[in-house]
């Protein structure tokens, strides 16, 4: 259980997630790290992720393999993994999401096979991800706040509502031209 959310605004797109592990109604660690930068031939793509992190360290591979294969590419390359998600038996059984960025680009992968672009530059999955969103969409037409601002406070209240979700934060910022 935990929560991600995606901003983008302006030339910056951040993605923080908390850094809560729990195991049924058991808190087993508070300062977990589910938000990766990943560099493939020299371009930086943030990669956050809810579920299972074991389920999830096997997508963040394929998505670096399919990244390898098609460099700069990132719509693409969520694609190919998204349909391999859906189609292959093994990877079906994953129990995890993706929220992933390059800069330009900002999606949420699922193993249904979707890959979704969010409609107001806010995105968020996990537990906490609903009222995440919610925050963040609230905070996107504050012109004085940047995306890391909305997306660091949006998880605040994130924290506050949802009993799967701490603050102890992990943000990753990219910018694009």
């Amino acid at each position: 259980m935990t929560t991600i959310i995606g901003v983008r605004k302006g030339d910056e797109v951040v993605i923080a997630g908390d850094g809560q592990v729990s195991v049924g109604q058991t808190v087993m660690k508070g300062t977990a790290t589910k938000v990766r930068r990943l560099t493939v031939g020299g371009s930086d793509v943030i990669c956050g992720f809810a579920g299972s992190t074991a389920d999830a360290f096997t997508l963040l591979e394929r998505l670096e393999k399919k990244l390898e294969a098609t460099p700069g590419q990132l719509a693409r390359a969520s694609v190919e993994l998204a349909k391999d998600w859906r189609t292959d038996k093994y990877l079906q059984k994953l129990e995890a999401m993706l929220i992933v960025t390059d800069g330009k680009d900002l999606f949420v992968i699922t193993g249904a096979g979707d890959v979704l672009e969010p409609e107001h530059d806010v995105t968020a999955i996990g537990s906490g991800g609903n009222f995440a969103l919610a925050a963040g969409r609230a905070l996107m037409d504050m012109d004085d706040l940047s995306a890391e601002e909305i997306a660091r406070r949006a998880m605040a209240i994130a924290a506050d509502i949802c009993v799967y979700t701490n603050s102890n934060l992990k943000v990753e910022t990219i910018k694009h031209d």
